[in-house]
């Protein structure tokens, strides 16, 4: 007997030392969530408390609100890159407006419920899109290791600068990948964190720290409607990009969300979070922030710590705010290389190693649908990459399913020869069931059985239509068994051929629109 997958339920009464690794781990994630924040918001041409004030609203209302506890999100770099453009040409205040409009757009999506299409992204498809962004956050972490030179351009670091990087880089994942075998009490990435923190302090180590990016001290965020134009040529210019944000938050949040789910052996609410993500793009755009959606990374420092309630992502959106409000000065001095450390194990724990041990035992299909969409993940962007990964999958099934007709031929009582057709007739195989098929050498009467086969579309209905006018212009009679009453109302140069059996025939939708 087969169990259900337990769903998330919506009011969880966590222990006390679930809380207190919930605490801790929002602690760490808050941490690790200040580099990238800022960095992003460098990305998308806006200022360090821009990404900031994103990654507080947004991850403390998904997390509170939203349908996957245990997940974090924040400002992202998946969204950054598609906001330069609009920046650069119209000010942030158009990004702003963009923002609410990308939260309206993803409330709109929940609304209709479409979050439960998520489910139908194919396994490979998921590899692709685990690795892809493995990758892309391994990548990312080499920014850190460029200076400003006395020329305004940036250059790798050498030397000592370099070497002190790596060495505090190394100890980091060191203490990550060692603590747990000591206690586990104390979230391992946070311990990096606070003794590499303390030892470059104490030794008076000098290295890049959160500071060098940016400034992180501030106020509250304010409420602030986008000071621009409310008429149609705004729209016009905003609307494609939100379209495209709404698209790529919700795509890498709901497969962040798969991927969870898989981890923790639940079950979360795509809708739930997609409505909950758009609420708190709309709110973070009208006070200022860059918008967000999950983030793989933080999402699996947090899972990796043992957290799994909401608390976790509250906590992170508030100790960050208590960051920017009180602590930035000590802040600023984590040294990069202790974030850059316990990003990289999260790549290490992100990447699907069995990946390569699956070449050679799954379908080729399957494994160029991985390559592809993590290459293409890497060369443009998550939402493109699950879209070609998806058409790819969608057309290899359905070639591998159009080589699967088939029809197994014999002469009845009467004489008749007889086509007993397997598999599914469709746009992909109507092709292969025309060549099955010897009009001229058969008999005066040929039956087309189709007790073991199913008749999917428009393109299936017009090559029965055209296979019975080949027989026609030869003088013979083709004989239709078992046909869905869909069929028998879609066919029209073929209905005459038709034999009715209402005890014995087949009762299936065919995909067309005549019928509406």
């Amino acid at each position: 007997m087969s169990s259900a997958v337990p769903a998330v339920s919506p009011n969880p009464s966590p222990t006390l030392a679930q809380r207190k690794t919930d605490l801790l781990s929002g602690l760490t994630v808050a941490l690790a969530l200040v580099p990238e924040a800022i960095a992003f918001a460098l990305v998308a041409h806006v200022s360090p408390l821009t990404g900031l004030y994103a990654a507080v609203l947004v991850s403390f209302i998904t997390s509170a609100f939203g349908g996957r506890p245990g997940m974090i999100s924040g400002a992202a770099g998946a969204l950054a890159v598609v906001m330069v453009a609009l920046v650069v040409q119209h000010g942030a205040q158009y990004l702003f407006a963009a923002v609410v409009l990308m939260g309206v757009l993803q409330m709109l999506f929940a609304a209709v419920r479409l979050g439960k299409f998520i489910r139908m992204v194919p396994h490979p498809v998921m590899l692709g899109f685990v690795n892809g962004l493995a990758i892309v956050i391994f990548v990312a972490q080499f920014e850190h290791f460029k200076t400003l030179g006395a020329d305004g351009a940036t250059h790798w670091m050498s030397g000592a600068q370099l070497w002190t990087m790596l060495g505090l880089v190394a100890l980091t994942m060191a203490i990550v990948y060692l603590t747990p075998r000591i206690t586990k009490a104390v979230p391992s990435t946070l311990v990096g964190i606070v003794v590499v923190a303390l030892l470059a302090h104490l030794l008076h180590i000098e290295t890049r720290t959160v500071g060098d990016l940016g400034s992180i001290a501030g106020g509250l965020p304010r409420l602030h409607v986008p000071d621009v134009p409310f008429d149609w040529e705004t729209l016009r210019i905003v609307f494609p990009y939100s379209l495209v944000l709404a698209g790529v938050g919700l795509i890498e949040t709901l497969l962040t969300l798969t991927l969870i789910d898989e981890i923790t052996d639940t079950r979360g609410q795509p809708n739930r979070e997609s409505l909950a993500q758009g609420a708190a793009n709309v709110v973070t755009g009208l006070f200022g922030g860059m918008g967000g959606c999950a983030m793989i990374g933080q999402s699996m420092i947090n899972v990796g710590n043992g957290a799994r309630g909401r608390l976790a992502g509250m906590t992170a959106g508030a100790a960050l705010l208590c960051f920017i409000l009180f602590g930035s000065s000590v802040i600023e001095q984590i040294p990069l290389a202790a974030l850059i450390g316990v990003m990289f194990v999260v790549c290490e724990k992100t990447f699907e190693w069995g990946t390569f041990r699956l070449f050679g035992k799954v379908p080729r299909a399957d494994a160029l649908v991985i390559v592809i969409v993590a290459g293409v993940t890497l060369a443009f962007n998550l939402a493109i990459a699950v879209v070609v990964g998806v058409i790819v999958s969608a057309l290899v099934f359905a070639w591998q399913h159009a080589k699967q007709i088939r029809a197994a031929t014999s002469i009845d009582a009467f004489g008749r020869k007889v086509y007993a057709l397997e598999g599914t007739l469709f746009f992909a195989s109507a092709a292969a069931f025309q060549a099955l098929f010897t009009p001229r050498d058969d008999p005066q009467d040929v039956v087309l059985e189709f007790r073991d086969a199913r008749v999917a579309d428009h393109s299936a209905i017009q090559a029965i239509d055209s296979l019975s006018d080949r027989y026609r212009t030869l003088g013979k009679r083709l004989h239709l068994r078992h046909l869905s009453p869909d069929c028998q109302a879609l066919l029209a140069r073929a209905r005459d051929m038709i034999e009715v059996n209402l005890m014995e025939d087949p009762n299936y939708r065919v995909a067309d629109d005549k019928l509406d």
